[in-house]
């Protein structure tokens, strides 16, 4: 019965975490969902066969050449 008290509040504070943290990532999921449709709405990103929008990436524009 002493490993159950012992054990109890840690197994408590890492379960309150774990519903925290995927509170947070649900919310977050939602949100990127949410700004994905908006985006393909207005006409920007490009639609993945997911219906999510990829963004493009600075990487996907032409660097000007350094100067010397």
């Amino acid at each position: 019965m002493e490993y159950i008290a012992v054990l109890a509040p840690s197994v408590v504070v890492g379960l309150l975490f774990w519903f925290a943290m995927k509170a947070i990532f649900n919310a977050d999921k939602s949100e990127r969902q949410a700004e994905a449709r908006a985006q393909e709405e207005a006409g920007f990103g490009i639609a993945n066969p997911a219906g999510e929008v990829q963004r493009l990436s600075n990487s996907s524009f032409p660097r000007p050449s350094p100067k010397i």
